[in-house]
C-alpha cells in the first residue's frame, strides 16, 4: 500500500526526486521544488528516436527538448547528476502498439538497453514566473492537476508522429491574462506564450470540465480561459504511431531536474 503524501512539500528537484524514488510522493508534481525546471518524459526504443526526435523539432511550442539521454542509459547527467528515470517520477504509463496498458510507480523491471529518454519542457516551469509576479493559480491553490485538452490543432508530422496538440489551460481575468502572457514568453524553452486564448471551442475544445487530461478548474465570472501549448502532446502522437513499446509520465507527474528556471528564462 503506498504511503499517502503528508510529508513535507519537497523543495529541491533532488529531494523531490527522491520522494518519487522512495514512494513517499506518488501525484501530480504542480507547485513541488519551487525553483526547479520540470520535465515531460518520452521513453521509446532506438529505431523510433530519431522520428520522434524530427517530431520535436518541428513542433518546439508543446515538444520543447531538454535533455536527451543515451541508448539504455536512464540517467540524463545534464538536468541532475543523480537522476534515475526508471523510479524518479511519481508515475509512469506505459503504451504497447499506441494503448496504454499499464501506469506503474517504477520501471526498473521495463528497463532495456535500445530504449532512449526524452525529456521535454513543462509549463509547471513557468508557474514559478507567474506566481512571483502575484498572479493566482487555482489548480495549485485547490491541490489539483492542471487541466489539459487535445485540441483540432494539428501538429507538425515526422515519420509516423502526428495527431493533435494538446494544451493546459489556467483562468485568468483579461488583465492578468495578458500578464500572463508577456511573462511566459520569456520561457520558449518551457511551451512559452500561450497559443489561444479565449473561446475554447475555436481550437475544438466542448467541455471545459471534462479535461482529457488532469483535472477540471472552475472559471469564476469575469475570467477568460488561457491555453499553452503542453508536453502531453506526444502522448498522442504515440497513440497515432502506434509504437510499439513506450513509457511516458502520467500527466502532472514530473521529472523535477536540477536546473533552475531562471536558467531558461530569454529575457
Amino acid at each position: 500500500m503506498n504511503a499517502p503524501d503528508t510529508a513535507p512539500v519537497p523543495q529541491t528537484g533532488r529531494d523531490a526526486r527522491a520522494a518519487a524514488r522512495t514512494g513517499r510522493h506518488r501525484g501530480q508534481t504542480a507547485g513541488m521544488a519551487p525553483g526547479f525546471v520540470q520535465g515531460n518524459l518520452v521513453i521509446l526504443p532506438e529505431r523510433w528516436a530519431f522520428d520522434f526526435l524530427r517530431f520535436c523539432v518541428r513542433n518546439p511550442r508543446p515538444c520543447p527538448v531538454i535533455g536527451v539521454g543515451e541508448p539504455g542509459d536512464p540517467g540524463i547527467p545534464a538536468l541532475g547528476a543523480d537522476i534515475d528515470l526508471r523510479s524518479d517520477v511519481p508515475r509512469y504509463r506505459v503504451w504497447r502498439d499506441g494503448e496504454l496498458t499499464d501506469e506503474p510507480h517504477d520501471i526498473a523491471g521495463l528497463w532495456r538497453d535500445d530504449l532512449v529518454a526524452f525529456v521535454l519542457g513543462c509549463s509547471f516551469s513557468f508557474e514559478e514566473a507567474l506566481v512571483s509576479a502575484g498572479l493566482r493559480l487555482r489548480h495549485v491553490d485547490s491541490g489539483r492537476n492542471v487541466s489539459m485538452y487535445r485540441t483540432s490543432l494539428p501538429t507538425e508530422p515526422a515519420g509516423p508522429f502526428r495527431g493533435p496538440t494538446v494544451v493546459s489551460m489556467r483562468p485568468f481575468r483579461p488583465a492578468d491574462a495578458l500578464r500572463a502572457a508577456q511573462i511566459t514568453a520569456r520561457f520558449p524553452s518551457v511551451h512559452g506564450a500561450p497559443i489561444h486564448i479565449g473561446d475554447p471551442a475555436a481550437i475544438g475544445i466542448r467541455d471545459l470540465g471534462a479535461p482529457d487530461y488532469g483535472d477540471p478548474v472552475e472559471i469564476e465570472p469575469g475570467e477568460t480561459p488561457v491555453f499553452w501549448a503542453c508536453g502531453v502532446t506526444p502522448q498522442a502522437a504515440l497513440q497515432t504511431a502506434g509504437v510499439d513499446f513506450c513509457i511516458t509520465h502520467a500527466p502532472g507527474c514530473m521529472l523535477v531536474t536540477d536546473r533552475l528556471n531562471a536558467e531558461f528564462a530569454a529575457l
